[in-house]
């Protein structure tokens, strides 16, 4: 499929594969673009970010589409979806051997699968080094890798990074405390392992829940050593009428970190509401947060856990309201432009991960 300079490839072991139309360009891109999808989807739903990113960085990107988890899969819990999504990248890899950089793009819940996989692909440095990558003390040829390639951007759009369970972190469940309460109990009948997850009910082998496993390097998964061997890692978060991810967990913030916003801030971008880098907060604070199991019911402490874990990396954090649009109650789609026969309107969000993408 041909889409002004752009086209698909099927890649034999799945997924699809998005590329300049001209040889030249495709030859000399190095830089491995992996766009993940959410809860239910398909690599249709990133058609349109993958097209604008070939077409804008022809020369320096190819992008793929995974595949491995789509539709009724992604019920099956973010660990496992997590190891589906690691070998799959590891096969366009070893198909591509040209790679030296790579990216991650996803949405919603696959912004957590990501997440997982990065972790089970980070590779220490091949050089003796005991520091962690944001140490600085190893030199260029002793650095973090996710699978032996350059680790440049982890973006994540509208992921609910703190998990659904606490106070408003679903909306459609109207911060209704017994409501949501009643949805924890509920929601492995609907989205069966992934539920579990999302609202930290599992308890796999009396461990804690594996989003707050998540916040640490565990075993041999360096999920967090992983996330700091990024260059950049993004979060877009819907400020409102996200139904489906609350701003709170989708931008890695306590309710008292929520700012306040009034409308665009730049023309370019109109459905960007308010932009912040964060620095990484030191580890011996994040230690102060003592490690609580899901069994004492209290969300509050858990979800303390997870924020105070995942803010001990930097995090440039992008706000977007589609508060004016017609369709604004589909912003949990609209953000990432699912639908681009319909939903042209997130195009400036795109654009924005475009123009700010390290390449």
């Amino acid at each position: 499929m041909a889409d002004g300079g752009v086209r698909s490839e099927e890649s034999v072991d799945g997924g699809k594969d998005v590329l300049s139309s001209s040889d030249e360009s495709a030859a000399a891109a190095d830089h491995l673009v992996v766009m993940v999808h959410g809860i239910l989807g398909s690599t249709d739903d990133w058609q349109y970010g993958a097209s604008q990113f070939v077409k804008s960085l022809s020369d320096k990107v190819i992008v793929h589409c995974s595949d491995r988890n789509m539709h009724k899969l992604t019920l099956d819990g973010v660990d496992v979806m997590g190891e589906r999504l690691a070998e799959e990248v590891v096969e366009v890899i070893n198909r591509r051997p040209g790679f030296k950089k790579i990216s991650f793009i996803a949405h919603s819940v696959g912004g957590l699968v990501a997440r997982y996989a990065i972790g089970r692909l980070c590779r220490p440095p091949r050089k003796e080094c005991t520091e962690v990558p944001s140490a600085g003390t190893c030199d260029d040829n002793s650095k973090w890798t996710i699978f032996g390639l350059e680790a440049m951007n982890f973006i994540t759009v509208a992921t609910p990074h703190l998990g659904s369970r606490g106070n408003k972190q679903v909306p459609f469940l109207f911060g209704v405390t017994a409501i949501e309460k009643v949805a924890s109990l509920v929601i492995h009948w609907i989205f069966r392992r992934t539920g579990r997850h999302l609202f930290l009910t599992d308890n796999d082998e009396g461990d804690v829940p594996l989003l707050q496993r998540m916040v640490e390097d565990h075993g041999d998964l360096y999920f967090m050593s992983a996330l700091r061997a990024f260059k950049r890692r993004v979060t877009y978060a819907n400020v409102d009428y996200d139904r489906i991810v609350g701003w709170r967990t989708s931008s890695i913030r306590r309710n008292s970190e929520l700012p306040k916003w009034e409308d665009s801030i730049n023309e370019k971008y109109p459905h960007i509401v308010y932009e912040e880098r964060s620095k990484g907060v030191d580890a011996e604070k994040c230690a102060e947060v003592a490690v609580v199991n899901d069994d004492s019911g209290d969300s509050d402490i858990l979800e303390e856990r997870l924020v105070t874990g995942l803010s001990r990396v930097s995090w440039e954090r992008v706000d977007v309201s589609f508060h004016r649009s017609r369709q604004k109650f589909s912003a949990h789609s609209i953000i990432q432009v699912k639908y681009s026969f319909m939903q042209t309107e997130g195009a400036d969000v795109i654009q924005h991960m475009i123009d700010h993408f390290l390449t």
